[in-house]
Parts: structure tokens; sequence; C-alpha cells
């Protein structure tokens, strides 16, 4: 990997920004128009059986959301066949949103899912262990966070890395505004939707574990910017090392209104406490169709090529799961 680009110009390394309109389709939307998705990944690739493993969520609109998510496998990370199904109705949920697929340090591989809490209308996130992608049993999944918590109006979106035995996960929440009023707060999870009423901020926060089980909840680590083309939600989603720090891909949104069109931003951190942005004036990677939107970006890094994959929106305002390849 050349890490030193210019150095008589003190420039030693670059951002990691592809092309998505170079990327291929991966899985198509269920259907065209707005509101059809197939996204939201989480891919990691298993060297003990040289596949790639793909979670993907399918949405449809309203008011289906997101109804079903899928396990695939593939052994180039381009053509990918479901090896595993779940459904809102296996929850009792409303909807289910991104969740993250994590192998563990003993082979054991873990499931993140981030769905509505049909007890109180609030985004959770649990875990499920199984011995391989495909045999997860979502009966025997264990409570990670709950809204209440950590003292928020909902947790979702959860990203899950291992560095030097340790468990980071990145996760969206909903911010508590003090300012409401007691009919705003009344009406906060009548949808069971806090992000789309345009009562919360969407915020990142940072929590950590030693056996991928049990988390430590450290706190909002990077949040919305008022006034900027990120005032309303600044969701960090995926870290990639470099030797000059981490990479960060992260969603962005104005308002309410453009929530589910998110668009991506660029951060850097040395210490996965302190993000800066490299995008201060709007989204580094954007769709040229439709709302723009290119979200919920992850990647896996070989030793001389990135696969980037990420929700991607396509003429007609669906959303497509698509991939870039990126050499070092």
């Amino acid at each position: 990997m050349k890490i030193i680009l210019a150095p008589e110009r003190k420039c030693y390394g670059a951002p990691l920004i592809f092309n998505p309109n170079e990327g291929r389709t991966i899985i198509e939307p269920p259907a065209a128009g707005r509101g059809n998705w197939a996204g939201a990944p989480s891919v990691l690739f298993d060297a003990h059986t040289s596949s790639f493993y793909l979670y993907y969520r399918v949405r449809r609109p309203r008011p289906v959301r997101g109804g079903e998510c899928y396990i695939a496998e593939s052994k180039n990370g381009i053509n990918f066949h479901p090896i595993w199904r779940l459904t809102k109705e296996d929850l009792n949920s409303p909807s289910l949103e991104r969740a993250c697929l994590t192998k563990t340090l003993d082979d054991k591989w873990l499931l993140y899912i981030s769905y509505v809490d049909p007890e109180d209308n609030r985004w959770r996130i649990d875990v499920i262990e199984a011995a391989s992608p495909s045999a997860f049993d979502v009966s025997k999944r264990q409570k990670v966070f709950t809204a209440a918590d950590v003292g928020t109006q909902g947790v979702k979106d959860p990203w899950v890395m291992l560095v030097n035995g340790l468990y980071y996960m990145l996760v969206s929440y909903a911010v508590d505004l003090s300012s409401l009023s007691e009919e705003e707060r009344a009406r906060m999870h009548a949808t069971a939707d806090i992000y789309n009423t345009g009562l919360t901020l969407s915020s990142t926060a940072l929590a950590v574990s030693g056996d991928g089980r049990h988390y430590e909840w450290l706190g909002e680590v990077f949040a919305p910017r008022e006034g900027m083309w990120d005032a309303y939600a600044a969701r960090l989603g995926c870290l990639i090392p470099t030797p000059n720090g981490w990479i960060g891909y992260y969603d962005g949104s104005a308002s309410v209104k453009e929530n589910y069109e998110e668009r991506t931003g660029l951060v850097h951190s040395w210490d996965l406490r302190n993000f800066y942005r490299l995008s201060q004036n709007g989204p580094i990677l954007v769709s040229p169709h439709g709302s723009g939107s290119l979200r919920y970006v992850d990647a896996v890094v070989f030793d001389d090529e990135i696969h980037f994959y990420y929700e991607y929106c396509r003429p007609d305002g669906s959303h497509e799961l698509r991939l870039s390849q990126m050499r070092w």
C-alpha cells in the first residue's frame, strides 16, 4: 500500500473515496418507485469458508415498511444467494432495520439486529449467536440495548468491529430533545418511527465490549450540526483503518424531509472517540439520480483492495444495493 503520496508537500495520505457510479448492482429493490429498497448492508469475508456473507434489508412503501432481511453467501462478493431470512412478524415488530454481522475471536457468529420494540414503539438492539451465518435462531436473541437503558428515544443501526480484542459498536440513537411540548412527546412514538417525526435528531454513540455480548455505553461521539447539510442526521456507520488514522463514512441529512434519503459524508479519527469531518459543506458520496441518496456504506478490506457495499438511489426513486471496488 502506498501511503506517502507527496512528501515534498507534507501530504501523507488521502481520503478513501470510491466512484459510486462505476459500481454494480448486487441486490435489486423489490419493485420500482420510492419506498422500495434493498440495502442497509453488513458484509464480512470468512477465510475459513472463502465466502462473503452479506446481511441486507428489503423494504417496501408504507404501511409495510421494513418487512424482511436476509443473509446471503457469495464466493466472489458479487453473486449472492440467500441462506437465512428474518421477517418483522418473527419479532412481532412494526419494522426492522440495519443489522451487523460479526465473527468472534472464538469463531462464533453474532448478528446484532435493530427493530422497533413492540413494548414501547422505540428502536432497540439485540444480539443472536450461532455456529454459522445460516443458523441464527431469533428466539434465542439477547438484549444489548433498549432506548430506556441508555436514556434515549431509540437505538438502531449497529456497526461492530474488533480492535485488539475489544468490540467497538457504533450506534445511531434518537436524541431526547428537552424543548418538546407535552403534545409533541405524546406523539413521538405514535407511528413507531421517531426518526421520521422531526421530534428528534439522529446522532451517533459508541459502546464497547470485551465479549461482544455485553456492552458499556460510552455516549455520543458524533453529532449533527445546526444549519448545515447534516443538521438532522449524522449517522456514522463504517470505519476503515489506515496508516494515518481511521477513515469513516456517515449518513447525513439537513432535515426530516430527507429522512430515508441520506447522503454520505467522510470523517477522520485518530482515537475512535473524536471524529473530524472531511465533508464540511456537503456530502462526498451521492447518487446522480432522484434524491441523490447514497447511504449505509460498509466495507470489506483486503491487502490490496476494498469492496464498498452501499444503498444507492435509482432514477425511479427506489434504492438498490451496490458494490464498488477500489484499489488501495
